[in-house]
């Protein structure tokens, strides 16, 4: 059935959520007894009652993890076997697009057609990815003497924490879920209480699928009860974070008061677009940076939210984005033809309303949008927004995290470059030029993990994903993902 001829409403009203956490195979009560309501941000109304888990929970997790790690029902199975596994699970992804896909709209506000089209076939792939890549990583001979063997292998690390956020939670947990899966760990997961439904769904969809009990545990609850006792947990290997710089530093806190586990920190963003007066498609580069910024509501850490743009195209430049914005009008998710949804919550709805009065108040121009939108609705909207602004502007400076774009003037390539890499961050950045000299000059001035050319956004999964600074560490995506859920041994074998 197409998404065209599907009542999502309908599908909607008839859902009923289970909100129990997945632990040692089953669905099972959580410890305490306490619940909380799943409220979405379409029109603000509760979808159900999720469990509270807190710290009796995630010792009852990371236990069931550990008794399966440890007994090699899964880490000791050959990488072919995990791989048959993996690419079912993948499959029963797809095969499940349309409930995941509602799921998705339903618990964070994305639009519909995005959650069928962009974040179910992108999670699947990645689990599809991991999957296939395990059985061709080879390991390695140190090039030592003639009077040695030195073999160095990877093993999996253990029992691995992950904590993802609420702004794409089937692809984040994706990425978590595929490497450290794939390379035999046991996983416990903690998604967003904001957005806690698909990742319940896809344990059952991998028990399904036919991993054994206690490799992929849920726990589904509040950061600083679920997320901090996982993070503190004496018996968890490591934690794969994705969520603000805020939280980052507590999850590098909480290894040193705990066990010195690994932490993977995918933090936030202010990535810089910088458009140059030679590159000859105007209106190109304002559609990609439009698409690029207001795609999922602005909720994105890698959102072009900096656009510095050179002084003498900046006129043109600015009425170009700005005719843009209508064309990402906010509208009901459930409709088919929906290019941009409802902000997670009222509290971010709070956030984003609190910058674009700060953007006022210090004077920024305001070129489009900068209003609360579908207030009858009960949800949580706001208009694609536009500022003309000034570098030391907090609306320039902060990650916002909704659909707030701000558009910087430069002079020169140098003073370009200067205010790109002005920043805590280092996620992404973008150069648009004609000149292949300056395109590969300014790529490898500005301090990103990925550096976009001539366009935004354009991705796949063989490519590591992460920033500089304080972006974060390590890498998601792509082979290099491994080394964050591997440990490399070195076995040193005397040939007399």
């Amino acid at each position: 059935m197409s998404k065209q001829t599907i009542n999502w409403h309908e599908r909607a009203a008839a859902l009923t959520i289970d909100g129990r956490p997945v632990i040692a195979g089953r669905r099972v009560e959580g410890l305490s007894g306490e619940q909380f309501d799943c409220i979405s941000p379409i029109n603000g109304k509760s979808l159900g009652q999720v469990s509270r888990c807190q710290a009796a929970d995630v010792d009852a997790a990371v236990a069931s993890a550990r008794a399966a790690f440890d007994d090699g029902r899964w880490a000791r199975r050959p990488p072919a076997a995990r791989k048959r596994v993996l690419l079912k699970f993948a499959d029963l992804i797809m095969a499940a697009k349309e409930e995941l896909a509602l799921l998705e709209t339903l618990d964070m506000g994305k639009p519909i057609q995005y959650s069928l089209a962009v974040d179910v076939p992108a999670a699947a792939r990645c689990i599809a990815w991991y999957a296939e890549a395990v059985d061709k990583i080879y390991d390695e001979i140190a090039p030592t003497g003639p009077n040695a063997l030195a073999l160095i292998q990877r093993e999996p690390m253990g029992v691995i924490g992950a904590i993802v956020p609420w702004n794409y939670p089937l692809i984040m947990s994706a990425w978590k879920l595929g490497p450290a899966l794939a390379a035999g760990n046991s996983v416990v997961l903690k998604p967003s209480e904001k957005s806690p439904l698909t990742a319940l769904r896809l344990a059952e969809l991998a028990l399904q699928a036919g991993l054994p009990e206690g490799v992929f545990n849920v726990v589904p609850g509040f950061g600083h009860e679920a997320g901090e006792a996982l993070a503190l947990h004496m018996d968890v290997d490591a934690i794969g974070f994705t969520g603000s710089i805020r939280v980052g530093r507590k999850m590098l806190e909480y290894a040193g008061r705990s066990n010195l586990k690994r932490v993977y920190n995918e933090l936030g963003g202010k990535s810089a677009f910088l458009v140059f007066p030679d590159f000859d498609d105007l209106k190109r580069c304002a559609q990609t940076v439009a698409g690029s910024m207001f795609f999922n509501q602005g909720e994105s850490c890698n959102a072009p939210s900096r656009v510095l743009v050179q002084q003498d195209i900046a006129d043109e430049f600015i009425a170009l984005v700005a005719a843009e914005a209508p064309n990402y009008r906010p509208a009901d998710p459930l409709e088919p033809g929906t290019v941009m949804g409802a902000l997670v919550d009222e509290g971010q709805l709070r956030t984003v309303m609190g910058y674009i009065e700060s953007g006022v108040a210090e004077g920024a121009r305001v070129v489009a949008g900068a209003k609360q939108s579908r207030t009858d609705s009960g949800g949580f909207f706001v208009e694609p927004t536009v500022f003309e602004a000034q570098p030391q502007m907090k609306i320039a400076r902060e990650e916002i995290f909704g659909p707030v774009m701000s558009v910087i003037r430069f002079k020169d390539e140098a003073e370009a470059v200067a205010l790109a890499n002005d920043s805590p961050y280092g996620l992404q950045a973008s150069v648009w030029s004609s000149h292949i000299d300056r395109a590969h000059r300014v790529a490898k001035a500005l301090r990103a993990g990925t550096v976009h050319v001539n366009q935004y956004d354009e991705d796949d999964m063989t490519v590591p994903f992460g920033g500089y600074k304080q972006s974060g560490n390590g890498r998601d995506k792509s082979l290099h993902a491994f080394d964050k859920y591997t440990e490399l041994k070195t076995t040193w074998l005397r040939i007399n």
